[in-house]
């Protein structure tokens, strides 16, 4: 029998059924979560570990930005390296001094999260009037800068401290210190201006070095940047008290020259006066080189420039130089700052016939003193040309000294002809003349020869006496200083040592002898030879009284394919003859005077550079007494006279003028004054109403020293001195480190020496 299920039964049955489908989908629903946290949880562990592990250039990019963020570096400058002469007299320094940037982006100013710009605007343009105020500068470039898109910006470099104590204070009164930085920065000064510009060169605006030693030793000088890395807020403001990270900066090395002070302003001083009284249009150099171990003790160019601002032109006027193009400024500063005795080439004449005379006596090709073993008509005839002698009726019979006494170009030529193109450009290759120098300065120049099978009889005959080929003035001096030297050829050099001023280190520059090229015999006839062309040739310009000096005159003709150049005259010495310690090449381009001779306009010169330098070297003189000379000469009265008639009134009287000023302009003053007595070669300045510019020297410690080293160093001042007694110096009566005008004279009292024996 088949039972009935109430209505009731039924009901509950239906209930029973619902709940359990309740909890069925409450049981997917909760799956699902979970497989879905489960999901999403899955992705990010694995996000995560791609990036950590397997996306690791983001991953890195990530933390990168995070922490620049949080974090400020700042870059500490390197202290550059102080440049020094020989004997320790700074050349150049740098001071610590401070360079403003800016971070634009934190300029400006938000309003509930938007930029409020006209607050933004405000706030730019009162930092760049107070920019202005404290720096002089423009402000349209000063606000591009602070509304740059850039990080960061410069706004004024290398200022002086006080005036950024001054913006600080001023920043944090109108609370703008957040993205304005003041970072500390070396400005580089140069205490003698123009001295030994061309040696020393100068740095840019970020330190640097652009010419000379600057440039040839930058990273030397330069050192390596250091950095602070400190935490900052979302205003970059830093954290007090929070982590800092420092690199301290490595301040670069100092760097000792070669180059004496003294000499170097001996060298110049009269370099400039040959140039101006030659009236060269293309200027002059000289160096003067140690020929037993390379070093240069001057080098320099004339017109010079001024380091502490090389882009102020000074080989023409002003007004002119504004007139150019930005382009022809551009070339017109860069011939400027060319060091001519390095760089630029030139057809050395008949300096050269040294060399010439060299290989010939090294190859037993002709001695000395053999009675007419040259002959000279007045020309050489050279395949089918005729090659003229400065003597239009010719030297007659010579002997090799008598041909460098006339210097004379067919006995060159005939010469040459015994040596042969082979045996010629061998030892032009041993003399260093295909090689560069080795000189420490930057863009030597690049000698230019024929090829060796190109020579024919003209080329080798005008070679011979040193034309239609170019080497620089340096190759020169240190070919002519091997025949000084012994025969040694040495590698000249201007860095002497290089002081390491984190450890203290010192390192010396290795003297560097490259190899023989002729013999002792050979070097001593050269040198004997030089010194007859100084007694008895057309070198007797270059005579110093009480010292043997060797030389050879040089005036070379302009190249056919560049008569623009005009002639070269130059000068070569040696000296003393015997123990050389110097040897100097005085160079003078395209001189406008009538007596253009090297031997006439060039000698003087050299002869006046080393009758300061050979005392100041304590080179012994062959005069016995040295009180010879004394204050004897006096100064005549030159006011309300042309320039002109007063230079040749005071040189007829063997004193020196010197002044600036134009020839037709009136002298209104001098110094010293009329009745003053001097010595030989004293010094008169003469101003006029144009040229009134007074010139301040500090006066050296003189005491100890003898009177002709006293005199060198104050020649060197452009200041005079008067002296009582003989022996050393034992007072004088204006004190060492006063500040003196040009042109006074300083009284001393010598004393002799007390031996011991005599106690």
């Amino acid at each position: 029998m088949v039972k009935k299920i109430s209505s009731k039964n039924k009901n509950n049955k239906l209930k029973i059924v619902s709940n359990n489908e309740n909890i069925k989908s409450s049981t997917a629903r909760l799956r699902f979560i979970v497989f879905a946290v489960l999901c999403i949880f899955t992705i990010l562990v694995a996000r995560i570990i791609y990036i950590e592990f397997f996306y690791v250039v983001d991953g890195k990019k990530l933390k990168e930005k995070a922490y620049l963020q949080s974090t400020q570096n700042k870059i500490l400058t390197a202290k550059r390296g102080t440049i020094f002469d020989r004997n320790g007299k700074t050349l150049a320094l740098s001071a610590d001094v401070d360079t403003i940037t800016v971070n634009p982006a934190y300029l400006k100013i938000k309003k509930h999260g938007v930029l409020d710009q006209e607050a933004t605007n405000e706030k730019i343009s009162k930092i760049a009037d107070k920019i202005v105020e404290l720096f002089s500068v423009e402000k349209e470039p000063i606000l591009n800068k602070l509304k740059s898109n850039r990080p960061t910006e410069t706004l004024v470099s290398k200022v002086e401290k006080n005036k950024i104590d001054e913006l600080t204070k001023w920043l944090k009164e109108n609370k703008y210190t957040a993205g304005i930085n003041v970072d500390p920065d070396t400005k580089r000064y140069y205490p003698y201006n123009n001295l030994a510009s061309h040696v020393i060169g100068f740095v840019g605006a970020d330190n640097q070095g652009l010419e000379g030693i600057e440039n040839k030793y930058d990273v030397t000088l330069r050192g390596k940047e250091g950095r602070l890395t400190t935490a900052v807020d979302v205003t970059r403001d830093e954290i007090p008290d929070n982590h800092q990270e420092y690199i301290a900066p490595e301040n670069g090395s100092n760097v000792y020259l070669t180059i004496d002070s003294n000499i170097q302003i001996i060298a110049e001083k009269y370099l400039k006066q040959a140039v101006e009284e030659s009236k060269s249009d293309k200027g002059g150099n000289v160096i003067i080189m140690n020929p037993t171990n390379g070093d240069i003790l001057a080098m320099a160019t004339y017109p010079d420039y001024n380091l502490n601002t090389p882009m102020t032109i000074t080989t023409m006027k002003q007004e002119e130089y504004n007139k150019l193009s930005t382009q022809e400024k551009t070339n017109k500063l860069y011939q400027m700052w060319r060091n001519r005795a390095v760089v630029d080439t030139y057809e050395p004449g008949s300096t050269f016939k040294t060399i010439t005379a060299a290989i010939a006596l090294e190859e037993n090709l002709a001695e000395t003193d053999t009675p007419g073993d040259f002959s000279c008509i007045g020309y050489e005839e050279i395949a089918n040309t005729k090659i003229r002698c400065t003597s239009v009726t010719g030297h007659g019979k010579e002997t090799l000294r008598q041909a460098l006494e006339n210097s004379c170009n067919p006995a060159l030529m005939q010469l040459g002809r015994r040596i042969g193109a082979g045996k010629f450009y061998k030892y032009l290759k041993a003399f260093g003349m295909f090689e560069s120098t080795g000189i420490d300065l930057p863009s030597e120049g690049s000698s230019t020869f024929w090829a060796e099978n190109k020579v024919g009889p003209i080329e080798l005959a005008t070679m011979s006496f040193g034309q239609r080929f170019k080497i620089t003035p340096m190759q020169m001096v240190r070919a002519a200083s091997a025949l000084a030297n012994n025969g040694e050829l040495v590698t000249p050099r201007l860095v002497k040592q290089i002081e390491n001023t984190n450890t203290g280190t010192v390192t010396e520059t290795k003297v560097d002898n490259v190899r023989k090229v002729v013999s002792k015999e050979t070097s001593d006839k050269i040198r004997d030879i030089m010194h007859s062309v100084v007694e008895n040739g057309g070198g007797k310009n270059a005579q110093v009284k009480g010292y043997e000096i060797g030389g050879k005159t040089g005036t070379s003709e302009a190249d056919p394919n560049h008569p623009e150049e005009g002639y070269v005259s130059s000068f070569l010495a040696i000296a003393p003859v015997e123990n050389t310690k110097l040897t100097v090449l005085l160079t003078l381009y395209k001189p406008q005077v009538k007596n253009y001779y090297g031997g006439h306009i060039a000698a003087p010169a050299v002869a006046q550079m080393l009758n300061e330098i050979l005392p100041y070297l304590n080179i012994p003189s062959n005069i016995s007494t040295e009180n010879t000379q004394s204050a004897n000469i006096t100064v005549p009265n030159v006011t309300n006279k042309k320039v002109s008639d007063v230079k040749k009134q005071l040189k007829d009287l063997k004193l020196q003028p010197d002044t600036k000023a134009s020839d037709d302009e009136i002298v209104k003053e001098q110094v010293p004054p009329s009745g003053t007595k001097l010595m030989e070669n004293g010094i008169v300045k003469l101003y006029t109403n144009e040229y009134n510019t007074r010139v301040s020297k500090e006066v050296p410690n003189l005491k100890g020293k003898t009177l002709q080293q006293a005199k060198s160093e104050l020649a060197a001042r452009n200041l005079n001195i008067s002296a009582e007694g003989t022996g050393e110096i034992i007072s004088q009566d204006i004190t060492s480190g006063k500040q003196v005008d040009e042109g006074t004279v300083i009284r001393v009292k010598l004393q002799e020496k007390i031996s011991n024996s005599q106690h």
